[in-house]
């Protein structure tokens, strides 16, 4: 299925874009994210991140469906 990325902070520079449409397996966002690992690199233990399905929150285990905009959030640091 297709599903849009949207990368912020860490993983926008890791990734060397803020947003692509990707043709996946992942059923859920933790799968998408294993899969994203995979195959580019990203340093981020999931444990770092939160993650957005569709501009709300999510819990890693949601099922994800075909056009699903995801989010994944890495920390952010600041004084």
């Amino acid at each position: 299925m297709k599903l849009k990325i949207q990368y912020f902070a860490l993983l926008k520079d890791q990734r060397g874009l803020d947003k692509e449409t990707v043709d996946s397996e992942a059923n859920t966002p933790e799968s998408l994210y294993a899969e994203l690992v995979a195959m580019h690199g990203f340093t981020l233990p999931q444990s770092a991140l939160k993650v957005a399905v569709n501009d709300d929150f999510s819990s890693w285990g949601q099922a994800l469906k075909e056009g699903d905009n995801v989010v994944f959030i890495p920390p952010v640091a600041g004084g």
